[in-house]
Formats: structure tokens, C-alpha cells, sequence
């Protein structure tokens, strides 16, 4: 009940600082064109003018001595994003793993799920309170430090603010009583009704992200005011801008891998922590059930990324030129350096978990090619199409481009590696299901032929399609990624349904051995943690920094002393010390759920991890 009592309190907290906000908006100057009649400058129709322009909002900014206010607002942000995010996954993560025990036909398995999912759960509301006092924090801290970018902002998203605390308030209170009726409604009568507060909650999560990424993307593509910046009345065209989509999309799949990243890392802490066998065991079943988790979210996340810098360049071309080919381009050759690594670190968590497996060593000279093609995709994703070099090198090679290698730095090749990079990722999956098994299906020749013709055919039309975009114009390039994808999703999704076909009926070697994958893997699996929480920190911050000298694109512009673009070292430093700073702190959740743990652990006398219910749920896998 103490974990309650403190979540209650940060999220009374978080609403009566947005209530005080609201209140404060209400007594805010009416505007002097109240009542007249403006143009919304993206949808283009007209409406009523019912809050203050920029130019008749507070243009002040605080300064205090030995603060930096941008630093300490991105700081505060950042670790409110990373646990936001967080929190909106493991909610989720810990319905399906209700839902999967529930579906499962041992009992052991059906305990081990639960007492996992209840687990990650009871972590999820230890993270509610901190992310409640992070947004409180947040709040305060803009009010502070940026008073008139705050004034402007709050009165004209002033009708959604009290819905936003209202659904807050609705996700805590749900979340709540989704983990404290766990007991009370576990008997199977009643347990699809625990799982509908748990759908509830999920959904009221996924709210509080829409409404959260409506402020995000107004900043950078305003709808919904006129050119001074008049909201004009309508909530919907206010909160869809054209960026809405694609970030909500883009940072919902980033919210996914954030979670399961999270738990991975805690995974592999633990694996490495254990001193017996068993505890050894569940921890690499858990880091591996996540990692499948952080998977299927990372595959579709290029297509996503794209879909948003494509809204991007749709809304403001200079825009997307400044992010991608001007003074932040070098920022998205980190991105695809991380990105890179992390398709190298689950192709190579993989091939170490053929150790798990009897028979896996077949495979391992299939590995070695998947990473070698891997490798080859990776340098054509992330090379530069504009390589830095002196005065004198550009002078000798006649040209700003290399005449080969700068070819690969165009969307056109980019898109190929990465689609190939999934398709080969996919394929890694597929042998890895193979490799304690014997295909007993009379059509398996047949099969491993058509599954061969299947990624050798997507492999090479995603090729020709990159090489197609080489020679037509720029205008018409960009609508092949739409292909490029169906390609993809048709190579992976087939695939892999086809693979369950043949395994059908397979005789087994023998179970999943549990613990024992190499060092080497787990390593590999803290390392795919740590990459996707660096890329999310900067990915965010290149998203922020696209305004470039806005606080509102085209609308407020950013007059303080500390409105300039910092260096790409700084940026970097940044992103690692939130990235630090917010591990140190899920570490420090991790550790005081586990304090309690003694309360859960005597909620039954099934919670025992032994090794055999790992096989248990191994032999049902392989069935």
C-alpha cells in the first residue's frame, strides 16, 4: 500500500499543478481580436479567434545565475520522455503476458507468466510516481524558465489541458487496480475481467501519448491558429498537425522498445548477478522473451522514421533539409551508426543462442553469412553522402561527393540496406526455431525451396528498387519506399508463418536449455539495451532541434541567449548522460520493487522459479 500512497500522491501532485495551470489560463487577458474571424494556416479554413497571438503573449525569460535553461528544460524533458515511455509499455507488456498464461495449457507455465507479468507490473507503478513528479518537475520548470513560450502554449491548448490531467489521473487509478485486484480476480471466471481493467488502462496510456505528442508536433508544424498564432476553435485541427501521425506512430513504436530494452538490461544484470543455475535460467528466458518484444517493435520502426522526415519535408522542405542534408545530417549518421549496431547485436544475441539449443551448431556458418551481409548493409546505411574532409582532399577528388561511395548516402540506397537488413534479421529467427528440430512435413523440400525463392526474390526486387530510384527524379523516388516495405513485410511475415507450417509435427533433439547461452550473447543483449535507449535520446533531440531558432516553427521565435545549435560533441554528451542518469534511475526502481518482493513472493506458494517450468514452457513453444 505504501507504493499506492506514493503514486497517489505525485499524480495529486501532477493534477493540481495542471489544474493551477488551466486556472490560470482562464484568467489569462482575453486577445483584442476576440470574437473575430482568422485562417488556419495549415488547414486553410476559417475560424473564430478565442486566445492571445505570440505577439501578445510575454516575450520574457528568466535567467538565474550558473543555469543554462535550455540544458536544464532538455535534462527534465528527457528523463520524462524515457519514463513516460515506460510507463506506457510495461502496462501493456504485462496484459499480453497475462493473456498468454491464460492461453497456455500447463499450469506451470500459466504461473510463471503471471508471476512475470505481475511482477513488471508492480515496476510500472513504482515508475508512474517518478514519471508523475518528472512531469510535475517539467511543468514547473517551463513555467520558470520560459514563462512566455509557457503563457502562449497554455492558453492555446487551454481546452485540452484538463482533459490531459483527467486521463493521467484515469491511467494512475487504473493501473492501481489493475495490479491490486491481480488476486482477488485471478480465478479464471473472473480473470478476463482483471484483463479488461488491464485494456482500460492500456488504452487511457495510449491517450495520454497522443495528447502528449500533440504539443511536440504543433511546435514544429503549428495547425489550428492563424499566422499570429490565434487558436481559432477547432480542438481536432489544433491537435492534428501534420506531424501527428507519423510521430504518434514513430514514438509509440519507441515507447515499446524503450520498455522492453529497459527489461532486457535488468535481465542481463540479473543472468550475470545469479548464483544458481535456475536463477541463471529465468533471467535468460526473460532477456529473451523481451528481446522479442524490442524485435517486432524495431522492425517496422525505419518504415515509421521515414513516414515522419517524409511528413517532414511534405509540411517545410527546409525544414527536412536542415535535418538531414545541412547542419544536423551528421546527427542522423550517428543514428544509423546505433541503428547498425543494434541489428548487428540481435543477429549476433541469436547465433549465441544456438548454444541453448542441440543441433544449433549447423547453423553457425549460416550466421557467419547473415552478419557478413549485415555488415555489407551496414556501411551503405549509414555512409554519408557528403564525407567531411578538407579543402585540399574535395580539391583532389574533384567533386563534394565521392563518385562511388557517395552514392550510397541517398535515400534511395539507404532504404534498400535497411529493408535487407530486416529480411536477413528475419531469416536469422527462422533458423534459429530450426535448430533443435527435424522437419517431419512430406512437403519439406518443397517448403525449404519456396522459402528460399521467397527472401532471395524480396532480397533482390528491394535491391532493383533502390537501384531503380538512382534514375528517376527525386519526386517520384520517395514513393518507393511504399514497395520497398509491402516487399519486406511479404519476405518477413510469409516467412516466418511458413517456417511454423514446416516445423509442425518436427521432432525435438531436446528442450531449450535454459542458461546456458555464452557470455558473449548476454553481453550483446545489454549492448542492443544501451544502443536503443542512446538512439531514443537522440532521436529526440534532433526531432527538437529541427526548429532551429523557433520555440513554435514559423510562429514564436526563440530570443534567448541560449537559442543557438550546440555542437555535435556536446549534443552527444548530452544524450549520454541522460541516457545515465535515466538507467541509474530504472535500476534504482528495479532494486526497491525487489525490496518488496517478500509480500509477492508470499501471494502463492507456486512463485518458485525452478529450471523445469523453463522446460515446460520450451517443450510448448516447440510444439
Amino acid at each position: 500500500m505504501r507504493t499506492i500512497s506514493k503514486t497517489l500522491i505525485s499524480v495529486l501532485l501532477f493534477f493540481l499543478l495542471q489544474a493551477g495551470l488551466a486556472f490560470g489560463m482562464e484568467n489569462q487577458a482575453l486577445p483584442s481580436t476576440e470574437g473575430q474571424t482568422g485562417q488556419d494556416i495549415f488547414y486553410e479554413t476559417p475560424g473564430s479567434i478565442s486566445s492571445p497571438s505570440v505577439a501578445e503573449s510575454p516575450q520574457d525569460y528568466s535567467s538565474y545565475p550558473l543555469v543554462d535553461n535550455r540544458l536544464v528544460v532538455w535534462f527534465v524533458t528527457q528523463q520524462h520522455t524515457y519514463f513516460g515511455g515506460f510507463v506506457l509499455s510495461i502496462p501493456l507488456f504485462a496484459l499480453l503476458l497475462e493473456f498468454l498464461g491464460i492461453t497456455r495449457k500447463q499450469q506451470t507455465s500459466q504461473q510463471k507468466l503471471d508471476g512475470l507479468a505481475h511482477d513488471i507490473l508492480r515496476v510500472a507503478l513504482l515508475s508512474l510516481s517518478i514519471t508523475a513528479l518528472l512531469g510535475s518537475l517539467m511543468l514547473v520548470t517551463f513555467v520558470t524558465l520560459y514563462p512566455g513560450f509557457m503563457s502562449y502554449m497554455g492558453g492555446t491548448f487551454k481546452p485540452v489541458m484538463p482533459v490531459y490531467a483527467m486521463v493521467f489521473v484515469s491511467e494512475a487509478f487504473l493501473l492501481a487496480l489493475y495490479y491490486y485486484t491481480w488476486d482477488f480476480l485471478k480465478t479464471p471466471a473472473l480473470k478476463w475481467v482483471h484483463m479488461t481493467l488491464g485494456v482500460l488502462s492500456n488504452a487511457t496510456g495510449v491517450i495520454l501519448l497522443l495528447l502528449a505528442n500533440s504539443w511536440a508536433s504543433f511546435m514544429m508544424a503549428p495547425a489550428g491558429v492563424d499566422a499570429q498564432g490565434h487558436f481559432l476553435g477547432n480542438v481536432w485541427h489544433l491537435l492534428h498537425s501534420p506531424l501527428w501521425n507519423p510521430l504518434n506512430t514513430h514514438r509509440f513504436l519507441a515507447d515499446i522498445m524503450s520498455g522492453g530494452a529497459v527489461v532486457v538490461a535488468y535481465a542481463t544484470y540479473r543472468f550475470f548477478m545469479s548464483k544458481t543455475a535456475e536463477d541463471r535460467a529465468y533471467y535468460d528466458w526473460v532477456g529473451h522473451v523481451f528481446l522479442i518484444v524490442v524485435v517486432c517493435a524495431l522492425l517496422p520502426m525505419p518504415l515509421a522514421g521515414y513516414w515522419l522526415m517524409r511528413a517532414v519535408f511534405e509540411f517545410r522542405q527546409t525544414m527536412g533539409m536542415a535535418m538531414m542534408g545541412g547542419m544536423l545530417s551528421w546527427l542522423f549518421v550517428l543514428q544509423a551508426i546505433m541503428v547498425g549496431v543494434l541489428f548487428l547485436g540481435i543477429n549476433y544475441y541469436i547465433w549465441q543462442s544456438l548454444a541453448r539449443l542441440q543441433g544449433g551448431e549447423r547453423f553457425h556458418p549460416h550466421f557467419k553469412a547473415i552478419l557478413f551481409g549485415l555488415m555489407v548493409c551496414f556501411l551503405v546505411w549509414f555512409t554519408p553522402h557528403t564525407i567531411a574532409m578538407s579543402g585540399s582532399e574535395m580539391k583532389a577528388m574533384g567533386a563534394a561527393q565521392h563518385p562511388v561511395i557517395g552514392q550510397f548516402g541517398v535515400m534511395s540506397a539507404k532504404n534498400g540496406a535497411v529493408n535487407v537488413m530486416i529480411c536477413l534479421t528475419a531469416l536469422s529467427y527462422i533458423l534459429y526455431r530450426r535448430a533443435n528440430r527435424v522437419m517431419t512435413v512430406k512437403w519439406a523440400l518443397k517448403g525449404n525451396i519456396f522459402l528460399l525463392m521467397l527472401f532471395l526474390m524480396g532480397i533482390a526486387n528491394i535491391v532493383w528498387l533502390a537501384i531503380y530510384g538512382f534514375y528517376i527524379p527525386a519526386n517520384v523516388r520517395v514513393g518507393l519506399s511504399s514497395p520497398q516495405g509491402m516487399t519486406t513485410a511479404t519476405v518477413v511475415v510469409g516467412g516466418i508463418l511458413l517456417n511454423r507450417l514446416m516445423l509442425r509435427g518436427a521432432h525435438i533433439n531436446g528442450p531449450v536449455h535454459w542458461g546456458q547461452i555464452t557470455p558473449r550473447g548476454i553481453v550483446a543483449l545489454f549492448v542492443v539495451a544501451a544502443a536503443f535507449t542512446w538512439v531514443m535520446g537522440l532521436m529526440g533531440y534532433i526531432r527538437s532541434v529541427g526548429r532551429l531558432g523557433w520555440h513554435i516553427s514559423e510562429l514564436m521565435p526563440d530570443r534567448s541567449s541560449w537559442a543557438f545549435t550546440p555542437s555535435l560533441g556536446f549534443a552527444a554528451k548530452m544524450v549520454t548522460l541522460n541516457m545515465i542518469v535515466f538507467w541509474s534511475s530504472v535500476f534504482f526502481v528495479f532494486w526497491l520493487s525487489r525490496w518488496d518482493q517478500r509480500v509477492v513472493e508470499r501471494r502463492t506458494a507456486e512463485f518458485e522459479r525452478p529450471s523445469p517450468v523453463i522446460q515446460v514452457i520450451s517443450e510448448e513453444e516447440s510444439a
